[in-house]
């Protein structure tokens, strides 16, 4: 049997809950990080995260909001942030990090003050910590993953990846449970740019669900799956991406789940859009964030500075920017696709 292992979870969002949850069935000590006061309450009055994830009771995970709580206690320390959020709290952690510390990343794509460099997440936080001195190992996670599927059991294959491959393998055996099955890669580049751009295809295809009443169809949705997929095979093997991720769990498998799901944040946006609604008021009605809107015009802005035409993008950022009409935009998107 695998040794159990000290996990700390920060930031209880609703995929930081559903790994705790499975976590902490799976017999691991887990112990969660919430900066929000309701979730905390929520937690600790009724062990569940009503805000997040209703319906999943997890006694056993212990909660606080006091990040040196986490630190002290733990050695696997999974950031489960918003990448707006992600690195602001690794500067929070970074004095009290022992070199046991093995780091793992969900937030996935170019870091939040970078838009314009070419730096990832990943990379961002290994920077900050080779500046303190460190050189903790950092591992990113990503894959199909729908949380409340999780939650409730429902068998999952993610890719954990990172430089050492050695390191991926232990965590894979670590933290993988009979439902939650990890696949350890050396590719955390590839992973954390499919985890990125699959949001993007998913906004797209959620269009077609908001045009269901007139143009909108599973052929339609087919068709803008096949020309963002190709889209981002061109553009991310130009940034940096192992061409082999592209088929694997954090690529077409992530991509597939998120463009189809009805539990999928960036689909549910681009529903809402393709309904009629402006970005704002469907920013408005959502409480959890869809990193869509971001890795759009992250995306343009890399391809942009790279010289490579991206039509299916720009289409796509047009669209949000209020430049051009739905109807008109997912007919551009569906015609950017190119036999190569």
């Amino acid at each position: 049997m695998a040794k159990m292992a000290r996990i700390g979870v920060l930031g209880l969002g609703n995929w930081g809950t559903a790994l705790a949850l499975v976590w902490c069935k799976d017999g691991h000590n887990v112990v969660g990080w919430t900066v929000e006061q309701d979730v905390y309450e929520s937690m600790m009055t009724i062990h569940e995260n009503k805000k997040y994830l209703p319906g999943f009771e997890i006694p056993e995970l212990d909660c606080t909001m006091e990040i040196s709580d986490i630190v002290e206690s733990c050695e696997i320390l999974v950031l489960a942030l918003p990448s707006s959020a992600i690195l602001e709290v690794v500067d929070m952690i970074i004095p009290s990090l022992r070199p046991s510390h093995l780091l793992v990343d969900l937030a996935k794509g170019l870091a939040p003050e970078e838009e314009g460099g070419s730096g990832m997440i990943s990379d961002a936080i290994e920077r900050r910590l080779a500046d303190a001195g460190m050189s903790n190992q950092v591992v990113v996670m990503t894959g199909p993953t729908i949380a409340p599927e999780v939650a409730r059991g429902v068998i999952t294959n993610a890719l954990v990846a990172c430089h050492d491959m050695g390191v991926a393998e232990r965590v894979a055996e670590r933290l993988s449970t009979d439902s939650l099955i990890l696949t350890p890669a050396e590719d955390p580049i590839g992973a954390e740019l499919w985890g990125a751009y699959k949001n993007c295809v998913a906004l797209a295809c959620g269009l077609v669900d908001g045009l269901k009443d007139t143009i909108g169809g599973d052929n339609l949705k087919a068709a803008l799956v096949l020309s963002g997929y190709s889209e981002g095979i061109g553009l991310l093997e130009r940034m940096g991406a192992d061409p082999n991720t592209a088929f694997g769990p954090a690529g077409i498998g992530d991509l597939y789940v998120t463009a189809t799901s009805p539990r999928s944040r960036n689909r549910t946006l681009g529903e809402k859009l393709g309904a009629g609604k402006s970005l704002e008021e469907s920013l408005e009605e959502m409480h959890m964030v869809a990193e869509g809107v971001r890795a759009t015009r992250m995306f343009l802005n890399r391809s942009e500075r790279m010289g490579l035409p991206t039509p299916f993008l720009s289409t796509l950022g047009n669209l949000l920017d209020g430049g051009i009409e739905v109807e008109d935009a997912v007919r551009r998107m569906v015609g950017a696709y190119e036999v190569k």
